[in-house]
């Protein structure tokens, strides 16, 4: 005999001043009540080329599922077992009892893949940052950061002691400026940036700014989240791509890109990792990786490096639909990756245009401001090497379509 479960009582909104921010809080609703809200789209199938959205596929061209593997059988069943092995979870941080013999595997094959010393496993991309930046920057010294970095680099920054200075994106030359300023009183210098960015897929001119760190005896480090498996003859990133790899203190990378799983790592020399190992508030103050990341992502670096022809195809389609795009008359920046922009000025163009692909059934994302300058509001499309070129030609129709309703092209 069932029981009826009396509902709960009504809760009592309160008036509470600090609180009053999110009920005055209206863009999303704005963009909700006139039609174009198109942000945590539920996804009901894997990241593959094509994907399920409210029971209808769509060609995926918003995902960074570079090298297509997060739907790789081998993927899948190397998370599987580990599952059977290790449970769901580590129930603990890895400075205490989380640490599996699994994670310091992939730590080892890390650091082997990546030339290094030593690699350093996180449970997320974001905690890389906010760890590695937070631990070695402190009273004294100074993190100097393109004004386009990622916010976990920003953010990283702001939790430490020091100080904070943002030169122009890309712009070396404002850099040593900021270098220069600085004098003899600054402690230690930080020079943090990005491989490729993450929004407009132009790459950082590294060579340079490892110039001007060595003129000043700045240290760098680059998150190349968006360049390892990508970048690079054998895909190590951004530094192996001008090949100047022995001249990068640390390189953070992420699993939650090529390498189809979820958490992030940073590689370099031993006593550097050693220190973040036992200095990160984000390593030892937060649950460590799950068993089946953990072994998504060694199985992925081992694909990575065995199969160099998802590389070539991922180039190959990145090719084929950036010069599509521009051939049709779209502004897509300076983008030298995977990751293709397409520049449409207004929010509430970039939000309409993003409506109405999805429409044609293609998923896209919108990034506007702050996510982007004012006024560059931009559509956001990354490859896959496992699209099919008949599927790009469907998107490159379709942007073709939409472009001309909104008068981006003739």
């Amino acid at each position: 005999m069932s029981r009826s479960v009396p509902a709960p009582p009504a809760r009592q909104v309160r008036s509470v001043p600090f609180l009053e921010k999110c009920f005055q809080y209206e863009r999303a609703d704005r963009a909700r009540q006139a039609g174009l809200y198109t942000f945590f789209r539920p996804i009901e199938s894997a990241q593959d080329p094509e994907v399920t959205v409210g029971g209808r596929r769509m060609v995926m061209l918003g995902s960074n599922n570079y090298l297509g593997l997060v739907n790789d059988p081998r993927v899948k069943e190397a998370a599987i077992q580990a599952v059977r092995k290790y449970g769901s979870g580590c129930a603990g941080s890895r400075w205490l009892n989380g640490t599996l013999d699994l994670h310091v595997r992939l730590e080892e094959r890390l650091a082997d893949f990546m030339r290094a010393e030593s690699a350093l496993v996180f449970s997320t991309g974001f905690q890389v940052n906010l760890g590695v930046i937070s631990s070695l920057v402190g009273r004294g010294d100074v993190a100097y950061l393109d004004k386009q970095d990622h916010a976990c680099i920003i953010d990283g920054a702001r939790l430490s002691f020091g100080r904070v200075r943002k030169f122009r994106h890309n712009d070396v030359e404002d850099l040593r400026r900021m270098l220069k300023f600085d004098g003899a009183e600054t402690k230690g210098r930080f020079i943090v940036i990005d491989g490729v960015y993450s929004m407009e897929g132009d790459i950082a001119p590294l060579p340079e700014v490892l110039a001007a760190a060595r003129q000043f005896g700045a240290a760098v480090m680059v998150d190349d989240a968006h360049g390892i498996g990508v970048l690079g003859r054998t895909g190590r990133g951004t530094a192996e791509h001008f090949g100047v790899e022995n001249e990068v203190d640390l390189i953070m990378g992420t699993f939650s890109k090529s390498m189809a799983s979820i958490g992030g790592f940073v590689a370099g020399d031993a006593k550097v990792i050693d220190f973040i190992r036992h200095n990160a508030r984000t390593m030892i103050f937060s649950a460590a990786q799950p068993p089946a990341s953990a072994a998504a992502a060694l199985a992925a670096v081992d694909i990575m490096e065995r199969e160099p022809e998802r590389r070539e195809r991922l180039w190959e389609n990145t090719h084929f639909f950036a010069d599509g795009l521009r051939s049709l008359g779209f502004d897509t920046g300076l983008s030298q990756s995977p990751v293709v922009p397409v520049v449409v000025g207004e929010d509430l163009t970039a939000l309409t245009m993003v409506k109405r692909l999805h429409e044609e059934g293609i998923f896209v994302n919108c990034v506007l401001t702050p996510g982007t300058a004012p006024g560059r509001a931009l559509i956001r499309t990354s490859l896959m090497a496992t699209h099919r070129r008949e599927q790009l030609a469907r998107a490159l129709d379709a942007f073709h379509k939409v472009g001309r309703e909104l008068e981006l092209v003739s």
